[in-house]
């Protein structure tokens, strides 16, 4: 990874900031993207000198991610890989979940993955990998994650259709699907000893994840030392979608 260039959009969140401090470990250099410039300049501050800069963009234009890749390409001469790490999480049924929340779920999760692809296509002409993010609620019927699980399985069939029209460039698109992970985001959902035990309880491994769990993943797919993995959805989950955990 020394010397390679990448873009992380909310990469001022706890799996995004956790990326970035897997990536610059490695010897990348980084453009950090997120809508507020304060916590970007706080990350950067705890990262090594020289190897961030640092762009306002909303995630969920077009044009904003655009502009971020050409800020990548002018600050760094080339861009590599781009992980999308924007997100939210709306639980509630289909039936109290309204217009509002529902085009708000489809704009942080899908639009945000769409937007990173599309800049990809454009811009990275010479190969490279796209990481986005699902969800272990895309996999398994979860109670209340009706309009997350839709924008996540949309984010799925994204990537498996966008590795096959790039792969021919060299361009990987890849999905990193988490279960439940300790980030500012999911705060709320192990806020108490009760919360987290039900959690926990989802997961064969006995806990839920740690931002880094999830980054460590991101990063492998970004390397291109791992280029003959693409249209794949890598499971990081402590086994929430497809194991049980013996009674």
């Amino acid at each position: 990874m020394q010397g390679s260039s990448h873009l992380i959009l909310g990469a001022s969140g706890g799996i995004g900031s956790a990326l970035a401090r897997e990536l610059a470990a490695q010897g990348a250099r980084l453009m950090l993207g997120a809508r507020r410039r304060a916590p970007l300049q706080e990350l950067q501050a705890s990262l090594p000198e020289g190897c961030t800069a640092t762009c306002e963009v909303d995630a969920t234009s077009f044009a904003s991610v655009d502009s971020a890749c050409q800020a990548a390409l002018t600050t760094w001469g080339r861009l590599d890989g781009i992980a999308c790490c924007v997100g939210s999480i709306l639980l509630k049924p289909a039936h109290l979940t309204s217009e509002a929340d529902w085009a708000a779920t489809l704009a942080q999760n899908a639009t945000t993955a769409f937007a990173c692809v599309q800049a990809a296509g454009k811009h990275m002409k010479d190969g490279g990998s796209v990481v986005l993010f699902g969800s272990g609620a895309a996999d398994i019927g979860l109670p209340n994650h009706e309009a997350i699980a839709a924008a996540k399985a949309a984010v799925e069939g994204l990537a498996r259709a966008a590795a096959a029209t790039y792969a021919g460039r060299g361009l990987r698109v890849n999905v990193v699907s988490p279960g439940l992970v300790r980030t500012p985001l999911a705060a709320r959902l192990v806020s108490s000893p009760q919360a987290l035990h039900a959690s926990t309880a989802l997961h064969a491994a006995g806990r839920i994840g740690e931002a880094e769990d999830v980054a460590r993943m991101a990063a492998f797919l970004l390397d291109p030392r791992n280029a003959w993995i693409t249209g794949a959805v890598l499971r990081v989950d402590g086994g929430l979608s497809r194991v049980r955990a013996k009674g």
